[in-house]
């Protein structure tokens, strides 16, 4: 009759590649791979079906969250603001995103950001993950809110974890120190190390990545 699949993979299609510039830079990419971020912004891919499909369902998760967190029957927090911007300006470059969510807690009445992280299986999330802790402390740099909470939700069954993280100063200096050593990198046009392959806890990010046969000949 017809292929429901075929229909999502249409529906979400994107034409094209998106072409990053060189100057404008994200906070979700902050902890990845430096080599896999070069390489994003000299060789733009499309994104393939099967990824699309995967952000979809990450967009989906924070939807519920959202109406969980605006509903009536939630008497713990007060959602505040919802996927809105940030920008953060030097001399040399900007970071821009999106902050999942702010709300206030009631009890405490502390603003908290929150970042929502969805995961195939809520039972292997045993702490929240260096590259999102990093991408709160941004988000808690830009809106001056020094509490913050990493939620991760289970695709699966809607299980949850959430892990508090206190704003860092000296996290900030070196995040800012990484992003700074990535524009230098990108407006040089120097290939940075291949950090995926020597850094045990980012190997996994290597079986995934659509760079992987240019890394492996040192491409530039």
């Amino acid at each position: 009759m017809f292929d429901f699949n075929k229909m999502v993979t249409a529906h979400l299609k994107k034409e094209g590649s998106w072409r990053k510039s060189v100057g404008r830079y994200y906070p979700s990419e902050v902890g990845g791979c430096m080599r896999k971020i070069w390489y994003s912004y000299f060789y733009p891919t499309e994104l393939q079906p099967e990824l699309l499909k995967i952000f979809e369902m990450g967009n989906i998760i924070h939807d519920f969250v959202v109406k969980i967190l605006e509903s009536e029957k939630n008497q713990e927090v007060q959602l505040l603001k919802s996927e809105f911007p940030l920008k953060i300006e030097t001399p040399d470059f900007t970071i821009s995103g999106r902050v999942d969510d702010l709300v206030l807690v009631k009890t405490s009445g502390k603003t908290v950001v929150v970042e929502v992280k969805s995961t195939k299986s809520i039972d292997y999330v045993k702490e929240a993950s260096e590259a999102h802790v990093m991408q709160l402390q941004l988000y808690m740099h830009a809106t001056g809110i020094h509490n913050g909470v990493v939620l991760y939700i289970d695709k699966g069954n809607l299980q949850s974890k959430q892990f508090e993280v206190n704003y860092n100063e000296e996290e900030i200096k070196a995040i800012m120190e990484r992003f700074k050593q990535m524009h230098q990198l990108l407006s040089q046009k120097l290939l940075p190390i291949d950090e995926a392959k020597r850094e045990e806890k980012k190997q996994w990010l290597c079986r995934f990545c659509e760079y992987s046969e240019k890394c492996e000949k040192n491409e530039s």
